[in-house]
C-alpha cells in the first residue's frame, strides 16, 4: 500500500512564498571570491573540462555551496542564489564563472551531447510538435517535467521582455495528495514507465522508470514529464498509453498546476535556482522576446550528479542521459 511521505519536501507554493531561508544573497566578498577565482582561469585556450573544483577556489562561498547541496538532497530541494555579477561578465567568463560554481554543488554531465556541458535556453525558432525538438529549444510554456540528472542550475543572463515565469512544485506534496485522493492510482504511478530521451530514432532513447518511487529508507524519488512519455510509443515494442495512465497523469498535473501546490520565481539577471529533480518539478510560463538579439531571453543550464549516496532506487538511477554510475566514475 502507497503511504503518504511528508517532511521538509512536501511544501506547498502558498505557505513559503514569503520566507527568505529559500534564497542565498551572494556578498560582496563572495563575489570578489568569484571574480578572483574566474582571474586565475580565464585563459586562452582554456576550456569547462580543464576547470576542476581545485583550480575554482572559494574560500568563504565553497561552504555556502556546500549549504546548497545539503538543502537540496535533504531540505526543500530547491534554492535560488542571487547575486553572480554576470553583468561586468562576457559570455564565456559567465560560462566560467558557472561552471566553476557548479563544481562546488556537483559533477557536470553532457545533456545532449558530450559537448552540451552547459546549454544556452534561448528560443531557437525551432517546431515544438517536432518529435526530437526539446521543449528549451522554443519560447512556448513548458509543462512540468523533471531533467536526467540529479540537480539542475539555471543561471539568468537575461530575463524575457515579458513572461518565462519559473514555476515549481514538490513532487512530495504532490504525490502525498494524490495518496490521499486516489490511491488507486498512486499505485499506478508506481509502476513502470515508458520515457523517451529524445536523442534519436535507437532503443536507446527510450527507457522504462517509475513516475515515483521509493528506497528501503521510505525516501520518495520522481521523474515526470508527460510529454517525454506521451512520446515514447514512437519507439519500437513501446505500448500505447493505457486509460490508468492517462487518469493518473490527469490528476498529477491537475495538482501541478494548482495554485495550492506552485511556487512562481521571476529571474533576475544574475540568479541561479538549483532544483532536486528528484523532489521538484518545474515548468515555465510561455514568453516574448525583445526584438535586438543582445536583449533576448538567455539562460545557461547546468546538469549535475551528487557526489554522494542518494540511496536511489536501480530504475532512477540509471534513467538519466548519462547513468549516475557512469558519471560518478569520471
Amino acid at each position: 500500500m502507497v503511504e503518504i511521505v511528508g517532511g521538509p519536501a512536501a511544501w506547498r507554493g502558498p505557505d513559503i512564498v514569503d520566507r527568505p531561508e529559500w534564497k542565498t544573497e551572494l556578498t560582496d566578498a563572495h563575489v570578489a571570491e568569484l571574480m578572483a577565482a574566474l582571474a586565475a582561469v580565464d585563459r586562452p585556450g582554456i576550456g569547462l573540462r580543464d576547470v576542476t573544483k581545485e583550480d575554482f577556489v572559494l574560500p568563504t562561498l565553497a561552504p555556502v555551496l556546500a549549504g546548497v547541496v545539503d538543502e537540496l538532497v535533504d531540505g526543500r530541494g530547491f534554492v535560488l542564489v542571487r547575486g553572480v555579477p554576470v553583468e561586468r561578465l562576457t559570455e564565456r567568463q559567465a560560462e566560467l564563472m558557472y561552471w566553476g560554481i557548479g563544481l562546488h554543488v556537483g559533477i557536470p554531465i553532457h545533456q545532449k551531447t558530450e559537448d552540451d556541458l552547459l546549454i544556452h535556453i534561448r528560443d531557437q525558432g525551432v517546431d515544438r510538435n517536432d518529435p526530437l525538438v526539446r521543449g528549451f529549444q522554443t519560447s512556448a510554456r513548458l509543462d512540468y517535467h523533471a531533467d536526467s540528472s540529479d540537480v539542475v542550475g539555471l543561471l539568468c543572463i537575461r530575463p524575457a521582455m515579458s513572461g518565462g515565469v519559473s514555476t515549481i512544485v514538490s513532487a512530495v506534496a504532490v504525490h502525498d495528495e494524490i495518496v490521499r485522493r486516489r490511491p488507486d492510482l498512486a499505485e499506478v504511478l508506481y509502476a513502470d514507465w515508458w520515457h523517451d530521451r529524445r536523442s534519436g530514432n535507437g532503443p536507446e532513447s527510450f527507457f522504462q522508470c517509475p513516475i515515483f518511487g521509493r528506497n528501503d529508507d521510505g525516501k520518495l524519488f520522481a521523474h515526470y514529464g508527460r510529454a517525454y512519455i506521451e512520446s515514447a510509443p514512437r519507439g519500437e515494442g513501446v505500448p500505447d498509453l493505457t486509460p490508468a495512465q492517462i487518469e493518473a497523469m490527469d490528476l498529477l498535473d491537475e495538482l501541478d498546476n494548482s495554485d495550492e501546490f506552485v511556487l512562481n520565481m521571476n529571474f533576475a539577471p544574475g540568479d541561479i535556482q538549483f532544483l532536486n529533480n528528484y523532489t521538484i518539478m518545474h515548468a515555465r510560463t510561455d514568453y516574448q522576446d525583445h526584438p535586438e538579439p543582445e536583449r533576448k531571453r538567455d539562460l545557461i543550464r547546468l546538469w549535475l550528479v551528487i557526489d554522494r549516496d542518494l540511496g536511489l532506487p536501480p530504475a532512477f538511477d540509471a534513467g538519466g542521459i548519462v547513468p549516475r554510475a557512469v558519471a560518478l566514475a569520471r
